[in-house]
C-alpha cells in the first residue's frame, strides 16, 4: 500500500462517519481529519462570546470573530486520537455536548465559515493520506478524491446509537431529543444555501443501518483496497 490516496467520507449526523473514519485512518496509517469537530469548535467560541443562542445569532459578530479563532489538533495518546483545540485550549469534550448540536448546523451555514474552513482542511489534506469526514468533503473540500463515500441509516436507528452513546458518556438525554436534533439538522444541512449536504456523483452510496461497526469497517476496507 505505497499508493497514497484521499478518503472522502460524507453523510448525514450520526451516522457513524467520525468512528469508521478514524478506525480507518488508524488501520491505514492515515491522518485523520474531523471537520465536524471543526464547525463544533466554531459553534462552541460563537455560544462563549453571546454571538449565539437557542433564539438568536449575531452573524456579523461571529464573521468579524473568524480572524481571531484558531482550531488546531493535537493528538492524544491515551486516547489515541486527535483532539480539537480552539485558541489552545481543549474543547474536544464541550463540542459534544447538545447544546452545541442544537447550533451547529447553523453556524456551519455561514458562508465565511465554510470558507475559513474549508481552506484549512485542503491544506490538512494537501499531501494525500488522509480519511477526512463531514458533509462536503467530497464536493467542495476534495471533489477530486480517490475515494468517496456517502454514509447514511435511517433516522430512528441513529438516535438510538446517538442517545446509547451520550448516556454512556454521563451525559443526560432522552432518545426524544436527540431523534428531533437529527432530523433538524437533516433538513438544515441538507437545504442550506452554501455548500448543502449532498451525495458527489462518483460517491459510494453506504447505509449501515443494520450494519454493525464491524460490518461496516470491513466493507469499507474492501472498497479501500479496490482503490489502492
Amino acid at each position: 500500500m505505497d499508493k497514497k490516496i484521499t478518503i472522502a467520507i460524507d453523510g448525514f449526523s450520526s451516522t457513524g462517519k467520525s468512528t469508521i473514519a478514524k478506525k480507518l485512518a488508524r488501520h491505514l496509517n492515515y491522518i485523520y481529519v474531523d471537520t465536524g469537530a471543526m464547525y463544533r469548535a466554531v459553534a462552541l467560541y460563537a455560544l462563549e462570546n453571546g454571538l449565539i443562542t437557542a433564539t438568536d445569532f449575531d452573524q456579523e459578530g461571529l464573521v468579524s470573530h473568524l480572524p481571531h479563532v484558531t482550531l488546531k489538533f493535537i493528538y492524544n495518546t491515551e486516547i489515541a486520537h486527535s483532539e480539537v483545540y480552539v485558541n489552545g485550549i481543549n474543547v474536544e469534550g464541550k463540542i459534544r455536548s447538545m447544546e452545541v448540536s442544537n447550533l451547529v448546523s447553523r453556524v456551519a451555514a455561514v458562508p465565511q465559515v465554510r470558507e475559513k474552513l474549508v481552506e484549512q482542511q485542503r491544506f490538512m489534506g494537501r499531501d494525500k493520506g488522509v480519511v477526512m469526514d463531514g458533509r462536503d468533503i467530497g464536493t467542495v473540500v476534495f471533489p477530486d478524491a480517490e475515494l468517496k463515500l456517502f454514509m447514511n441509516a435511517g433516522a430512528k436507528a441513529r438516535a438510538e446509537r446517538r442517545t446509547a452513546e451520550l448516556k454512556a458518556e454521563g451525559r443526560e438525554v432522552t432518545y426524544e431529543d436527540v431523534l428531533k436534533n437529527i432530523e433538524e439538522r437533516d433538513y438544515m444541512d441538507a437545504n442550506r444555501k452554501d455548500s448543502p449536504l449532498q451525495k458527489a456523483p462518483d460517491a459510494i452510496d453506504v447505509d449501515n443501518t443494520n450494519l454493525t461497526i464491524d460490518e461496516l469497517f470491513d466493507k469499507i476496507v474492501k472498497l479501500v483496497n479496490g482503490v489502492m
